[in-house]
């Protein structure tokens, strides 16, 4: 294989906070607090991501599990996390758990890279929901379908430099010629809206030109931003790379996992509840970009 490149969540968070639905009780197998499974299975999951990117993973949630509901945290006034130290990253993290448990959670997603290169051990030891990141579900399904082995991963500055993907890969398949490249430009561009122009399609072919000369067959989309640009990196590399984002494999993941649990909602329709952390009229503008009309409205928190 080549590759080439604090303190606990307070309990009384864990357990309820002032906009809780109703106590967050353990549903992770470690715990048992006498709660009827009917009643746990009506809870909504919470998902969070650095700012709109994580959308793409609720894109997919919300086609693979439809009775659900789901509260989506969008961390927009600190964006990118890519370029914060591990200590930051990893209180942000935190932070984004805190408020989403507060809320009566079933299940957490962190739908967020570098969160989950960086911050998902720590945070699923703290958590009393099931904690699902989206590291594994995209190593997996890009060693599926890479056939030479030769594997691009593009991602932030922490996400490649946390060798989260090269490792997740190389324990799936220990042969793997993986190329990583971290881009810090693209979530900025997409951020902006700035998904199909001169600047993103150049900026975009000067981070692949290395990774193009490798050889690889298939590029992994390490962060949750990139499948706003995935026309241009298929113009850029060609027709002969596969390119897979993890938002798919995450949903299945999520979906096997609460069957596991018989957490599942079987029935009704879903809804979305979207929150961020600075300026809700941009997040509902270019969060349309990534699920449509259902991203109405956005209230922002304090933070």
């Amino acid at each position: 294989m080549n590759s080439h490149s604090a303190p606990p969540i307070p309990a009384a968070i864990r357990n309820a906070g002032s906009h809780a639905k109703a106590p967050a009780v353990a549903l992770n197998g470690r715990r048992h607090a006498g709660v009827a499974a009917a009643d746990n299975r009506v809870r909504p999951i919470g998902v969070f991501d650095s700012g709109i990117g994580g959308l793409t993973v609720l894109r997919a949630l919300t086609a693979a599990l439809p009775a659900e509901d789901f509260i989506y945290l969008g961390d927009t006034a600190r964006l990118p996390y890519g370029t914060k130290s591990n200590e930051v990253i990893l209180r942000y993290s935190r932070e984004n758990s805190e408020f989403l448990l507060a809320k009566g959670i079933k299940m957490l997603v962190v739908a967020c890279n570098t969160s989950s290169a960086v911050a998902l051990a720590e945070i699923s030891r703290q958590t009393v929901v099931p904690v699902i990141g989206v590291i594994e579900p995209g190593a997996a399904a890009t060693v599926k379908v890479s056939r030479s082995g030769k594997i691009g991963v593009i991602g932030t500055e922490a996400t490649i430099a946390s060798g989260a993907y090269t490792r997740a890969i190389q324990a799936l398949r220990p042969h793997a010629e993986i190329y990583t490249r971290a881009c810090p430009l693209l979530v900025p561009l997409v951020e902006e809206g700035w998904t199909d122009n001169e600047i993103a399609e150049r900026t975009v072919a000067f981070y692949l030109e290395s990774l193009k000369q490798s050889g690889i067959d298939t590029l992994l989309l390490g962060c949750t931003h990139y499948p706003l640009l995935r026309g241009l990196f298929e113009r850029v590399l060609g027709p002969a790379v596969r390119i897979v984002d993890s938002a798919g494999a995450t949903a299945a993941a999520v979906s096997k996992r609460l069957a596991a649990l018989k957490l599942a909602r079987s029935r009704g329709t879903g809804s979305q509840s979207f929150f961020v952390t600075e300026t809700p009229d941009r997040f509902v503008r270019v969060g349309r970009r990534f699920i449509g009309d259902r991203v109405e409205s956005a209230v922002r928190i304090d933070r």
